[in-house]
């Protein structure tokens, strides 16, 4: 791989490790809910950060997603000062969708444990 492509990825784990405590902390007193930075994908440019985060425990994770960008110059101000790059990039919150696909995943296969569960029952002999 050439360096184009592993910069973003690196900066994007650098980014991860700074800012996954400091939003945690900033959440603490907002909501008892777990919230934790998944992924950072950076661009090749690394102008902007879109951060993934997953949230456990909420009954609206709108309301987190929202009140972190609100925080979004309070978190740049933080990257600025624990990681040296040439661009303090732009912060974009999103939801990240794998915690949905898993619990998608796991619904799919009870519902066929389920299914295979009640067939075995109607094979087995009657008694009489």
């Amino acid at each position: 791989m050439t360096t184009q492509r592993l910069r973003p990825k690196r900066v994007g784990r650098l980014l991860q490790a700074a800012l996954g405590p400091v939003v945690l902390q900033e959440l603490q007193t907002f909501t008892p809910a777990v919230v934790s930075v998944t992924q950072i994908e950076v661009p090749a440019d690394l102008r902007t950060a879109r951060v993934f985060i997953s949230v456990y425990g909420a009954d609206d994770p709108e309301r987190i997603l929202a009140h972190l960008e609100t925080r979004t110059g309070f978190f740049r101000k933080i990257l600025a000062s624990s990681v040296k790059l040439k661009y303090n990039p732009m912060l974009f919150f999103a939801l990240d969708p794998s915690a949905e696909i898993d619990a998608r995943i796991d619904r799919v296969l009870q519902s066929a444990r389920a299914h295979e569960r009640n067939a075995s029952r109607s094979d087995r002999p009657k008694a009489r």
